[in-house]
Formats: structure tokens, sequence, C-alpha cells
């Protein structure tokens, strides 16, 4: 019985959608870049409450004392919005579904939301005032900012 379990949680993570190379390189040189600003702090694949579901985008930018862990009770959902969210685009996900995951995000509170998609190296800016097309620069929203011209580079 314990291996059937073993099995079908197996067969379940082989369905979700895997991060590639490139979404994990991308990934590691925004936080990297993050680690330099000693206001913020960025956490990789943290869940969102949202409503009465949840959205886990690939980095949440925190200021960095609002971020307080106790390790005795953790949260699964947190409902604190970070003021950037960050995704990045693998092959197998579709621009439009995770544009319309930024606007969720917005919608709730997050102040902006960066969408990358590396194969244009091309990343989309959404705010409450809507959406802006930039190509490998520097991005800076609240406060935060990335050089893609380096992880692009």
């Amino acid at each position: 019985m314990l291996a059937d379990i073993e099995l079908e949680d197996f067969v379940e993570e082989e369905k979700q959608e895997m991060p590639s190379l490139n979404h994990s390189y991308i990934c590691a040189n925004i936080i990297f870049q993050l680690l330099e600003n000693s206001k913020v702090i960025a956490l990789p694949e943290l869940t969102l409450k949202i409503g009465n579901g949840s959205i886990t985008p690939d980095v949440c930018v925190y200021p960095r004392e609002k971020i307080k862990p106790n390790f005795l009770q953790d949260f699964p959902k947190y409902s604190e919005m970070p003021l950037v969210a960050i995704e990045v685009i693998s092959a197998s996900q579709n621009i439009q579904t995770l544009l319309e995951k930024a606007r969720k995000m917005i919608k709730a509170g997050v102040k902006a939301v960066w969408t990358i998609e590396p194969f244009g190296q091309t990343i989309f800016v959404t705010t409450d005032k809507g959406e802006d097309i930039l190509h490998s620069q520097t991005i800076e929203s609240e406060g935060v900012s990335v050089d893609f011209k380096k992880i692009f580079g």
C-alpha cells in the first residue's frame, strides 16, 4: 500500500509543469542580484493566499523588515502580498496564462509582477496602471531592480 501511495505521488509530480534549465538559471541570477539589495529579501516559490485559492510565483520580493520567520509555526499559504512577484516562462508554459496570473496578483495587492520570456529576452511588467513590454534592460519597480542585460548577456 505504501508503494502505491509513493507511485501515485510520483505520477502526480510528473503531470505538473517542470521548470527547465533556462528557467532555473534565470531565477537563480535574479535572486543573486536581489541579494545585493539589503532592503529586500527574495523568496523563491512562496505560495500566496489569494481569495479562496493560491498562486505560487517563482520569486516574491518583500521589504526585509516585513519577513520574520517563526520556525515553530509555518504558513503554507502566505497572505502578505510582496512588492514584486516574478514569473519566468518555461518552454512548456503559455505567456497568456502567466499574464492572466500576473493580473490576478495585481488585483490581490502585489505592486508589480515581472513576467520574463527568455526566448525573446522580454520582460512584461504588470502594475495597476497596465502592462509594459521591455527588453533585456534594467527593470525597476517599488525600489526593486534587476539588470536583465547581465542575465541574458
